[in-house]
């Protein structure tokens, strides 16, 4: 069982602690217990009708509280350290920080998550898919699709995600808030591996306000990254530079995701040296605590900018990006191809794809050599190999087998 504070308890319900606390001390909250002197109360507990007063007015209301409190434990427990600000650095401090129980594993799964320990983030999440609060159940979900594809799980990730995109199909009746992290989970699990939402989660937009904070920039780069995929860039870039720019304070994790969707618009757009502003503000953002993940999963949207940025200064990160990247795509492609009927290369190296990116745009040999830092010769042969084994004669038939 899952619990929530006197403080928590008295928001939601509309009253004050010392009423709450009188609650508990009268024995009319069932399954409330004290721990070291401090009240812990069932997430699903109801407040205690008045004894005054039992009309239907009252049981509506109560109701309607106790579909408030579900939703507020819904959101303590859906992706924690993404939905935490902290300052870069302490990533793992800030995850260890919440009392044991689902919302610390949570974070701690994350943590391992992002920084490209896939193993770890399945062991703890893992146990949490089952789990009765929706917030730690959907998170699971969510953690264990994407980390077991680099481990090659397919099945088990094809489970996860099913799960994942099928909540908002669950969709909660009457607590918008839980609708919200149900179509949050299922918009991401759909966007983030490119295929099409759930027909509920298109909506999701409608209750993004209703999301905390740092979900809410998540939610946006999702909304940023389908639009990239539908080849609005404009408003993709849009998007995601009014959600940086309307941070209060610094949510590493959603603004390493907006900067990378961000340099993604500005590469189709040919705007090299804006995207590497944005690339460099991530690597800022990501590089104190290691979370490299979200760099593995975007290389082959990136358009050569790791290659261009990342590589000459970071040689060693640049190669633990490069592992994950192929990792992470394998999976990725066994569940993407056979759902989309596209046919994303899988037989190319990584500069091969990025430099086959850019050709399928129009870039020549000698301006991609400029931008990668080699020659163009060099360029020459990445693109007549890739060719090759794509067995295509023409450059611009590599799209078909590329992100562009």
């Amino acid at each position: 069982m899952e619990y929530v504070s006197v403080g928590e308890a008295a928001r939601l319900w509309g009253v004050t602690e010392r009423v709450v606390q009188g609650y508990c001390s009268q024995g009319r909250i069932e399954g409330a217990k004290k721990v070291s002197g401090t009240w812990h109360i069932p997430e699903n507990a109801c407040k205690p009708s008045d004894l005054r007063r039992r009309d239907a007015d009252d049981d509506r209301g109560r109701l309607q509280r106790e579909a408030s409190l579900r939703g507020a434990s819904t959101m303590t427990n859906l992706m924690p350290l993404m939905n935490t600000a902290f300052e870069p650095g302490f990533a793992l401090e800030t995850a260890q920080s919440f009392e044991a129980g689902p919302r610390r594993d949570m974070a701690c799964a994350e943590h391992a998550y992002f920084t490209g320990d896939a193993a770890r983030a399945v062991e703890l999440a893992e146990p949490y898919l089952e789990s009765g609060s929706l917030g730690s159940r959907l998170s699971a979900c969510l953690i264990c699709a994407y980390a077991n594809l680099p481990l090659g799980r397919i099945d088990r990730a094809i489970d996860a995600l099913e799960d994942a995109r099928g909540a908002v199909l669950r969709a909660s009746e009457g607590e918008a808030r839980l609708r919200a992290a149900e179509g949050f989970i299922a918009q991401t699990a759909s966007v983030l591996l490119h295929l099409p939402a759930p027909r509920l989660a298109q909506d999701a937009g409608k209750v993004i306000p209703l999301l905390p904070a740092g979900l809410r920039a998540f939610a946006f780069y999702v909304q940023a990254h389908a639009m990239y995929l539908a080849g609005e860039h404009s408003l993709s870039l849009g998007i995601a530079e009014t959600a940086l720019l309307g941070m209060d304070k610094t949510y590493p994790i959603p603004a390493i995701y907006l900067h990378l969707v961000a340099v993604m618009d500005l590469m189709a757009q040919r705007r090299a040296d804006e995207a590497r502003g944005h690339l460099l503000a991530a690597w800022d953002l990501a590089r104190p605590d290691g979370l490299i993940e979200p760099f593995g999963e975007h290389h082959g949207l990136l358009g050569g900018m790791l290659e261009a940025a990342i590589k000459p200064a970071w040689p060693d990160d640049f190669r633990r990006i490069i592992d994950i990247t192929y990792r992470f795509s394998a999976g990725w492609r066994r569940v993407h191809n056979p759902a989309t009927g596209d046919d994303v290369a899988d037989n190319l190296t990584t500069t091969e794809f990025a430099a086959c990116m850019l050709a399928a745009r129009g870039w020549t040999n000698a301006e991609i050599a400029d931008h990668l830092g080699v020659s163009p010769n060099t360029v020459k042969t990445f693109v007549s190999s890739a060719m090759s084994k794509l067995h295509v004669r023409r450059r611009q038939d590599l799209a078909r087998y590329l992100l562009t």
